[in-house]
């Protein structure tokens, strides 16, 4: 049989951004592809050397839209522990439920991406209504439905009343129970199972090897979470499962989401109902004493890494950017090797790329 080699993207209708494939496949069977990157390159972390470090929060809040706050929340805890500082607890604990609602906002958006490239648009627009929950809690605290520029480097720049938690505690509740509905359709619901059912697969071995992280290293059984393991923030104080799975495959992914969502809804009540007294924040000065640090937080997509140096000045000498969707890029041509032409966007989806996190 002969091969025929297929272009997709970098414009594509299945990439919610630039990114470029060459698929070779024989009939219907994809038996080798090559993966591009660069379009969407705007030198970030060299731009940090060119600004003091109140100014690279916002820059650095912008290297991706979904998770813009746990970006944020790695680099001031870095800056942080270059300067001594300490954060107030319950600035910590406000942190904290930015980066918990974040990653339900980025779970439900991964959610309904996936959903519509397997044809289920049913769940791609509940998906997308329910996140709009998330985004009005996040805007109605921050001021931001997408970009909050809601850390400072000592602390949170955003505080909560009574009548706040109570507002909050209540849509909780709501969001709760559609993801129950969206929980029963991925375990029951047979045309979502046939579509994500051993597609994408990705072994334990492949996982440490390819040094995967996040929801989809869990869901093939590598138990891993910074949040338990290289605690931060106010993490520490708190209790929640880390979900896991064993399958590997998309439709795992997408169970350990979802799960990992309720988890989440778990961990904003436990925000709230134990939020300390006392200010958000400290004051830091404005240049910062040389020495080198590396931080590091528990993504929506897993594991990200910030290197920073400092050289005594206003301004950082380097920063050095790790996001978890690197190391999921290299595990594709895996992933897409031996599936069918039409099952291409299930395992692309299924990995929850983001290119403007990987090509900064």
């Amino acid at each position: 049989m002969s091969r025929i080699t297929i272009p997709i993207g970098p414009q594509h209708p299945m990439l919610k951004e630039p990114l470029s494939f060459l698929l070779t496949v024989e009939g219907e069977r994809v038996v080798d592809s090559v993966l591009r990157l660069g379009y969407v390159h705007r030198g970030i972390e060299r731009l940090c050397q060119e600004r003091n470090y109140v100014q690279n929060i916002h820059l650095l809040e912008r290297v991706c839209g979904i998770c813009s706050h746990v970006h944020t929340t790695v680099y001031c805890q870095g800056v942080e522990a270059l300067l001594g500082l300490e954060v107030p607890l319950r600035g910590l604990y406000l942190r904290t439920l930015l980066c918990e609602l974040e990653r339900i906002h980025s779970h439900l958006l991964w959610l309904g991406v996936l959903a519509e490239n397997v044809g289920f648009t049913t769940i791609f627009m509940y998906a997308w209504r329910d996140r709009e929950i998330v985004l009005d809690i996040m805007e109605e605290l921050t001021g931001g439905r997408v970009a909050h520029a809601d850390n400072v480097i000592g602390g949170v720049r955003i505080d909560v009343d009574e009548e706040q938690i109570h507002s909050i505690l209540a849509r909780l509740d709501e969001l709760e129970g559609q993801i129950e509905t969206f929980l029963g359709v991925i375990q029951h619901e047979r045309t979502f199972r046939a579509r994500t059912r051993n597609v994408g697969h990705l072994s334990a071995e492949q996982v440490r090897q390819y040094c995967v992280v996040g929801p989809v290293a869990r869901a093939s059984g590598v138990d891993v979470d910074l949040r338990r393991d290289a605690t931060y923030a106010a993490y520490d104080r708190l209790r929640f499962k880390v979900i896991t799975s064993s399958e590997g495959d998309v439709w795992a992914r997408t169970l350990v989401r979802t799960l990992e969502a309720f988890e989440s809804v778990h961990l904003c009540r436990q925000l709230l109902a134990e939020l300390p007294d006392g200010p958000t924040s400290v004051r830091a000065p404005r240049r910062v004493q040389s020495g080198e640090v590396v931080s590091r937080a528990e993504a929506p997509r897993g594991e990200v890494i910030y290197y920073i140096r400092s050289d005594g000045s206003d301004r950082p000498a380097r920063i050095k950017i790790r996001t978890p969707s690197l190391t999921t890029l290299i595990t594709l041509p895996d992933q897409l090797r031996g599936v069918n032409t039409a099952d291409v966007p299930v395992v692309l989806a299924g990995v929850d790329l983001c290119i403007s996190c990987a090509d900064r």
